[in-house]
């Protein structure tokens, strides 16, 4: 995803002395986030702030996490000199990278079978992505079955329900796309290049390629002339 927003602003709210974080691109609230921020999704903004139930600090000590993690990212912070250290964390490469490392394979395909090749991480029956997807919404839900809250059940059902009906569909339409691709063999009519020569070893050298010729570009007529009012 392009970084659009490199500023980030962390302090505490004078009004309700809330710890909040204002400002950055997707990459920083997924910073954030890892850090233990909370996003609020408004309307026109999205913003994070910290865990409820945290004394103060443990706010500060979230806060100044996340403000080296920012900056060890190549953020600008601008927040209390209490949360600005020398601290640079190292960083690694989350999960998410190497499965959107497969939406740049398919981009790049080429041919059917390159397609199929990227979408099979997905749709592998016993450990492909959408099946550990599906491990994790299970594993969640057996979690607040346990948890000993009102909406702990509630919460467990609804789990299975995403996992059970919205993943289910998702993998099978995948399965059934990744198959059909599969069983193509086909180059990508939009992503490879017809250089209109004939191969060597064609015993036809007269043969003429059957693509197409490209567009013809029609050349713009010149606006007309502007003429003046007469007199």
């Amino acid at each position: 995803m392009p970084r659009t927003d490199r500023s980030l602003d962390i302090r505490r709210d004078p009004h309700s002395d809330e710890l909040l974080a204002h400002g950055g691109d997707s990459e920083a609230h997924g910073i954030l986030q890892r850090a233990g921020f909370v996003a609020v999704v408004r309307l026109h903004e999205t913003y994070h702030r910290a865990p409820t139930g945290l004394a103060e600090d443990d706010e500060s000590r979230l806060a100044t996490d996340a403000v080296a993690r920012l900056q060890a990212a190549g953020y600008h912070v601008d927040c209390p000199p209490d949360f600005d250290t020398d601290a640079r964390p190292a960083s690694y490469l989350p999960l998410g990278s190497s499965v959107a490392h497969l939406a740049g394979r398919l981009r790049d395909a080429t041919t059917t079978d390159e397609a199929a090749d990227a979408l099979t991480e997905l749709t592998a029956a016993h450990d492909g992505i959408l099946a550990a997807l599906e491990e994790v919404l299970t594993a969640t839900a057996e979690f607040h079955d346990g948890l000993g809250q009102p909406a702990g059940p509630y919460t467990a059902r609804r789990l299975r329900y995403l996992a059970d009906e919205h993943l289910h569909i998702i993998r099978t339409d995948l399965a059934h796309t990744r198959n059909a691709l599969a069983d193509r063999h086909a180059l990508h009519p939009g992503r490879n290049t017809c250089t209109g020569k004939v191969p060597a070893t064609e015993r036809e050298r007269s043969a003429v390629c059957a693509c197409p010729p490209p567009p013809r570009t029609v050349p713009t007529p010149p606006p007309p002339a502007a003429t003046g009012l007469r007199r």
